[in-house]
């Protein structure tokens, strides 16, 4: 059987990052590839973004003696927490994706790792955003030959490239037999860089179903009743606060903070939780891509908001999904409070979506079914 290597980001502790590695593998698979998704050790250099938000937790609790006090006594608690969290993270991994070790990193690329496998895929996820990566050759897959590399909806999480990377991206990024990304800054990046037209295609965990989420989902049994969920990956402001806080009063709802350590009960939390939980929800409140998309595959109702942190460049993807969508009724600054806000018309989504999978199915055809 032929073999195909994803190349991504590695970790236990995003859930977009974890169901969008397993969507992929799940859909390659279906070309009768045996696929395994590489290892790749990284300095502990940067935060993501879960732990720059407790960071902030902490730096605003120092700022008072009672908050000092307070995080004295939860620390070992919060500690547990994320311990917990990361292993669920783990159990999820081991379940359903599977991972290969070869000592891979920034620094050591095994010399026979192209004669390995018979295709590389890089993507989904931020694989090529310069501010979380920095800049490694590893992401555009510079140690295989052309006609093995591959690049499936990508992102590179900003919309304008530094001239400083330039020239390496446009190295890099010409060296692709095929490329694709997620949203329309990168496909403009792609075409300035390189002068080609990279489709723009759907996260890969938009081309499985809901009735296959479904099938992995697992109720945690920790909400009873009718609740409003928020999942931020960024601050939320005092504005967005407030309209969350409003909504939940008037309509009765409880709120659950499912990003928020202080909700320990919450936030030791796996994937297959996190599908539950917006599938059960009244509506989801969030400023995260993959929050947006599984509301979407789910058919719930959602307000889409502008993360806090990195706004300007990060919200070209969450613009492509729900323009594509015609969801952008959705946006915190266009949602309308009223009898309507639980109510989304779905009806004309299926059709998008059948086109936009067709679409992928087409671009990833050309990659493994036709002569390269």
């Amino acid at each position: 059987m032929k073999k195909i290597a994803i190349i991504t980001l590695n970790g236990y502790v995003n859930y977009g990052n974890r169901l969008q590695n397993f969507a992929l593998q799940e859909v390659l698979k279906t070309y009768g590839f045996d696929v395994e998704t590489i290892l790749i050790k990284r300095e502990k250099t940067r935060s993501s973004p879960l732990r720059q938000k407790i960071f902030t937790i902490l730096k605003n609790m120092f700022k008072s003696k009672i908050g000092v006090i307070w995080f004295l006594t939860l620390k070992w608690e919060w500690l547990i927490s994320e311990e917990l969290r990361i292993k669920k993270f783990k159990e999820f991994t081991l379940k359903y994706i599977v991972e290969k070790d070869l000592n891979l990193s920034f620094d050591n690329v095994p010399d026979n790792l192209s004669d390995l496998y018979d295709f590389f895929v890089s993507g989904s996820d931020q694989v090529w955003n310069p501010d979380w990566i920095g800049v490694p050759s590893l992401y555009f897959l510079t140690f295989a030959e052309k006609h093995k590399r591959i690049a499936y909806a990508p992102s590179f999480g900003v919309s304008q490239l530094e001239d400083s990377i330039s020239e390496k991206y446009k190295i890099w990024l010409n060296d692709f037999n095929k490329l694709s990304v997620r949203e329309d800054d990168g496909a403009k990046i792609i075409k300035e860089l390189t002068g080609r037209d990279a489709p723009v295609l759907v996260d890969p965990t938009m081309l499985l179903t809901k009735e296959k989420w479904l099938e992995i989902a697992v109720n945690s049994e920790k909400i009873k009743g009718k609740y409003l969920l928020t999942y931020f990956l960024g601050e939320i402001s005092k504005s967005d606060k407030k309209q969350i806080n409003d909504i939940a009063k008037k309509n009765n709802l409880k709120i659950i903070n499912l990003a928020d350590i202080r909700e320990k009960n919450i936030y030791r939390t796996g994937p297959s939780e996190f599908i539950e939980y917006i599938n059960s929800c009244s509506i989801l409140c969030t400023d995260s891509f993959h929050g947006l998309i599984f509301a979407i595959l789910l058919e719930k109702p959602f307000i889409a908001y502008r993360r806090v942190e990195k706004a300007n460049s990060m919200y070209s993807r969450v613009n492509t999904l729900l323009d594509k969508f015609n969801l952008d009724c959705r946006k915190s600054e266009n949602i309308v409070i009223n009898d309507q806000l639980f109510n989304v018309d779905y009806s004309h989504v299926p059709p998008v979506l059948d086109s936009e999978r067709k679409k992928a199915f087409d671009y990833l055809n050309s990659c493994f079914l036709e002569e390269n």
